[in-house]
């Protein structure tokens, strides 16, 4: 009977690795808003490569560049259509549709002094992520699934083509700006336009733009502003903690079986975290030799022109939401959350600048990134 029993188990374990094996691999498509050439799509390459390792190679994504099979600010509407099964991007690019979809990037004001651990505490034990997905679903009506998965910040305030030192020198200056930052900004006295990435340093290069803003470090030496001009300031609180997205086809994604869907899940939360380590330390290799091999002067944003965007933005923030009532449920979620987390936090660690400058001190007076010599 023993024997018997084994045989019957020895059976079943062939039968479903079998099964396993001979079980048909997945393959989806998905397409970035952003060119092959940055850092930002490698966060892309991370999560398809990862899926693939996690999954046993039974579920695999191809993840295509701006451009391949759409425009790159056309990639929500071709996942809602199907056109593709999903796409890597970011909520900023839609405020043309519905203003609420900046919220969900970490959005202007940086979610009321929230870091990237906070702003993903919010989204995920705060009620933030279902809040995202009714966004999609019920008040845009797209029938789309989405996960954050890119930490894209802090970024600098941008890049210049001569200094500023207030806020009333770039009153006028013609700016790349995008979401709803290029709106404060317009409110500010700045003149926007809004282009993709790979636009930027041809229109800087004809003079069509005096400044403007992409990410900051790494993303913004690998497109080239550092041979267009040599001021580049931070910090920015336009997206402090800009957050981009994973859109997935509904029907795709309900297709997927259960372990599928859990392994997209925890391959897009791993990427987030270890992406965005590596990220830092490629941003403070950028910044040092944009300064020594390029001679950027990497200043910092005057303090009056910071405190005026949050001004600002909370003006905005709240004639939005006495307009649409989805975008004060969502900032209302936001400050909630943030009211418990942010001034606990602010007595639980040192402010970084503190062992910072202990170890490190900044010049003093000079206003400047010092970086160290290799």
């Amino acid at each position: 009977m023993r024997q018997f029993v084994r045989s019957v188990a020895a059976l079943a374990c062939a039968a479903a690795f079998s099964a396993g094996a001979n079980a048909q691999t997945v393959n989806l498509k998905m397409q970035a808003t952003w060119p092959a050439s940055l850092t930002l799509y490698d966060n892309f390459t991370f999560f398809t490569d990862r899926v693939s390792k996690l999954s046993g190679g039974s579920l695999k994504i191809e993840a295509m560049p701006a451009g391949q099979v759409v425009p790159a600010f056309e990639v929500l509407d071709a996942t809602h259509k199907k056109v593709l099964d999903g796409a890597h991007a970011w909520a900023g690019y839609w405020t043309g549709k519905n203003k609420v979809s900046i919220l969900f990037t970490g959005g202007p004001g940086g979610t009321f002094g929230m870091d990237y651990i906070d702003a993903m505490g919010w989204l995920h034990d705060g009620g933030g992520l279902d809040l995202y997905n009714e966004f999609y679903q019920k008040e845009l009506k797209l029938n789309v699934v989405v996960l954050p998965i890119l930490p894209a910040g802090p970024q600098a305030f941008g890049w210049f083509k001569r200094p500023i030192k207030n806020l009333a020198d770039f009153k006028g200056m013609k700016c790349r700006q995008t979401g709803m930052a290029a709106e404060v900004f317009q409110k500010m006295g700045m003149q926007t336009v809004n282009m993709p990435g790979g636009e930027i340093i041809p229109a800087a290069q004809r003079g069509v733009i005096d400044c403007a803003e992409w990410v900051g470090g790494v993303e913004d030496l690998k497109l080239g502003f550092q041979n267009v001009w040599k001021y580049h300031y931070t910090p920015g609180v336009h997206e402090n903690v800009t957050i981009g997205e994973l859109l997935i086809n509904a029907d795709v994604w309900k297709a997927l079986s259960p372990t599928h869907q859990e392994i997209v899940k925890s391959a897009a939360t791993e990427t987030f975290y270890r992406w965005w380590a590596k990220w830092q330390r490629q941003n403070a290799d950028a910044l040092r030799d944009l300064q020594e091999k390029h001679g950027v002067r990497i200043l910092r944003t005057p303090p009056d022109i910071l405190v005026e965007f949050l001004k600002t933005w909370d003006k905005i923030a709240a004639e939005e939401s006495a307009k649409s009532p989805f975008f004060k449920k969502t900032h209302d979620s936001q400050r909630a959350y943030a009211s418990l987390v942010v001034p606990a936090k602010r007595f639980m660690f040192p402010p970084y600048s503190f062992v910072a400058n202990y170890y490190f001190p900044e010049s003093a007076g000079k206003g400047r990134a010092p970086m160290k010599k290799k």
